[in-house]
């Protein structure tokens, strides 16, 4: 069963193609990696999957299993696109609290732990914007894994980490697609794709092909 599948895809903004027929599947439990230099159009590929972007012609078809009326974004999908976002101000406890409200499925020790897992203190009241990259980065990983989501659609997990943070998360991500999760991340590195993916798409020019 395929969580995802992109048929025939393309987009275009104000009359440029970026994406041009594109055909990709992405399988239940398997990780998935999109590979490409930056601005080739892997972070778009992200969007149209969660349905944040829609094609300007071709199908994705998102497992029925993850969509539900008057939702945008499909159920269980753990997403970061275009680096790490949050509201600055607040403390990165905080920051992930406002989130699990909407759905109120994690306790406030569901909370604690994954930023422990992360490598972050729960404690502190240091507003984001005070954060490093990679402290900002390490509390995206954390929204997009810590309701549980079986889907986890990553751009360039690994950026701006150091290297036990890397090896950190590539050992979590193994676990979660061990488990039975579904990954698909974007890289240009070609260690995080052989560590990591069960299947690979090359994104160049517009067009993607399996490798």
């Amino acid at each position: 069963m395929n969580i995802i599948e992109l048929h025939e895809v393309s987009l275009e903004i104000r009359k440029r193609p970026l994406l041009t027929d594109v055909n990709l599947t992405v399988p239940t439990g398997e990780a998935v990696a999109l590979v490409g230099a930056n601005g080739s159009g892997k972070s778009l590929l992200l969007r149209l999957m969660c349905l944040l972007a829609k094609p300007t012609s071709g199908r994705v078809i998102v497992a029925k299993s993850h969509l539900a009326s008057g939702r945008e974004m499909p159920l269980g999908f753990g997403v970061v696109i275009d680096g790490p976002a949050a509201m600055e101000h607040r403390s990165g406890i905080d920051n992930l609290r406002y989130l699990a409200r909407i759905r109120g499925l994690i306790s406030d020790e569901d909370i604690s732990r994954w930023m422990h897992e992360f490598g972050l203190d729960p404690l502190s009241r240091q507003p984001v914007r005070q954060y490093s990259q990679g402290m900002k980065q390490r509390l995206a990983l954390a929204q997009a894994m810590m309701e549980g989501q079986d889907v986890l659609l990553l751009d360039e997990p690994f950026n701006a980490l150091d290297r036990d943070g890397v090896s950190q998360v590539k050992t979590l991500l193994q676990q979660r697609v061990s488990d039975g999760s579904t990954l698909v991340f974007t890289s240009h590195l070609q260690g995080d794709v052989s560590e990591l993916a069960d299947r690979a798409y090359l994104v160049e020019g517009g067009t993607v092909s399996r490798i």
